[in-house]
């Protein structure tokens, strides 16, 4: 496993493979990897001759610079782990490589980012924008791995790869889980013991929301969810929004063609857990 911290050197290094015939399969984090990631290097590993790894906290996509600071940050471990997995190379820029002077790029994407997470985290989405396209433009590759527990920033990104005609596909893999059903993140290990106990709830509630589904109307269901969450003290939700899995607009029927999504995000202390789930049709 090879490691890189410029941009040149990995762009020339996946250029050559790319000449000799190889297909790249890139998967960006932040690092604190867990086995939510693990499972992006693994599906990437499926169906790819080369797989590139990204590690680097993007300080243009945190609109509370606290939670930029509180960040975990585990390079060893991070690295230990994607060597065991098999990675072969990985991109470890610091901040003054990605961005040598400020990036003033806006870009838009319509009413994706104008609920939900875009709602409640302003200047996120373009952060993100920003540093994908980065990404892209110098790891090259022909595939990138997201999951889907990042449900609005996976459509973000499917939108922003074909404005901006990225001839990568983008492959999205399945929410990795705890086993009492939290969504595995790396802000899981900020959280205090007493709300790493409440935490599952989220999922358990909606399950329970999903098992329900049409005998209610999306908006009923909408409050039951928050209330129950919000029933629990060490618990409360920022936003549960059931949408069009292609429009990412809230849905008043669910008579409407198209899959449904319950997207959620929700408080446990100072730390925000996001999560969703598909309502069968």
């Amino acid at each position: 496993m090879e490691v890189f911290h410029h941009r040149r050197e990995i762009k020339l290094r996946v250029v050559s493979l790319k000449k000799a015939g190889k297909s790249i399969g890139f998967v960006p984090t932040m690092g604190a990897l867990h086995a939510g990631h693990i499972s992006l290097v693994r599906h990437a590993r499926q169906q790819n001759d080369v797989i590139v790894v990204s590690i680097f906290v993007n300080p243009t996509q945190f609109n509370n610079k606290e939670d930029l600071v509180r960040y975990p940050r585990t390079i060893d471990a991070d690295l230990l782990l994607l060597e065991k997995e098999g990675c072969d190379f990985v991109f470890i820029p610091d901040e003054m490589e990605m961005y040598p002077e400020p990036d003033l790029r806006v870009f838009s994407f319509g009413n994706f980012d104008k609920v939900m997470e875009g709602k409640f985290r302003p200047g996120h989405f373009n952060g993100v924008a920003q540093i994908v396209t980065k990404l892209f433009d110098t790891v090259t590759p022909d595939r990138a791995y997201f999951g889907q527990k990042d449900f609005q920033q996976l459509a973000i990104i499917r939108k922003l790869a074909s404005d901006c005609r990225y001839p990568v596909e983008i492959v999205a893999c399945p929410i990795v889980r705890e086993a009492d059903g939290l969504a595995m993140s790396s802000r899981n290990t900020r959280l205090t013991p007493e709300e790493r106990q409440h935490a599952p709830l989220i999922y358990k509630t909606l399950l329970k929301a999903q098992e329900t589904g049409r005998s209610v109307s999306p908006e009923s269901l909408k409050k039951a969810v928050i209330d129950s969450i919000n029933d629990d003290p060490f618990l409360q939700v920022e936003y549960f929004e059931i949408v069009d899995d292609k429009t990412l607009q809230p849905v008043k029927s669910w008579d409407k063609p198209g899959t449904k999504i319950g997207c959620i995000a929700v408080l446990a202390g100072k730390i925000r857990l996001i999560d969703n789930i598909t309502f069968n049709s």
